[in-house]
């Protein structure tokens, strides 16, 4: 049977480093890509997972098991931390590792991912978190709304909000290429 996350986080106090080992392995996966869809840096991702991790360990950790999941405290630190390196500047793009031999589809893909990428960036913060955990990283409606730290109707009102809003923009995007083109 799997230890929980906060059974994990009582030992990794107590100095089991294996529990934080499983902790970090278990959670630090999903961090990365949380924080590299919000931020869209991989630099940033890195960095921001570190640091949740970092905060996880210290002795004055402000996490309560009695005010929600240790899961929920780490993607909102997670999301505390995207938004302060947003603050600090531009975001550099996210780097494509895929090798592709197709050069007029690499474009293609590439001017898609990058559409996608600046409408994501312009929502909402509330809207991002409820895409980028329901749509991107596959989380159920109810594991997103531990995350968010808010109830299921709230995720899902988000969610339609957010795929809505994502929609006008990547319409409003290629029509302006359209435009242009012409």
């Amino acid at each position: 049977m799997q230890r929980s996350d906060e059974e994990l986080y009582r030992l990794m106090k107590n100095g089991d480093r294996e529990a934080f080992g499983e902790l970090y392995e278990r959670r630090g996966p999903a961090l990365r890509r949380y924080a590299l869809h919000m931020s869209g840096s991989p630099a940033a991702a890195e960095e921001v997972a570190h640091e949740v991790f970092v905060q996880l360990m210290r002795a004055n950790t402000n996490f309560d098991d009695k005010r929600g999941s240790l899961e929920g405290w780490m993607y909102g630190v997670a999301r505390n931390l995207v938004r302060v390196i947003r603050r600090k500047g531009p975001v550099e793009a996210p780097v494509d590792q895929a090798v592709r031999h197709d050069i007029l589809g690499e474009l293609i893909q590439a001017e898609a991912v990058t559409a996608l990428q600046s409408a994501m960036r312009e929502l909402p913060v509330l809207y991002r978190d409820a895409v980028v955990l329901c749509d991107l990283e596959e989380k159920s409606y109810e594991e997103a709304a531990r995350a968010m730290d808010c109830p299921v109707g709230t995720v899902r009102s988000r969610l339609h909000r957010a795929r809505g809003l994502l929609a006008a923009k990547l319409k409003r995007q290629l029509a302006v290429k359209e435009l242009a083109v012409r």
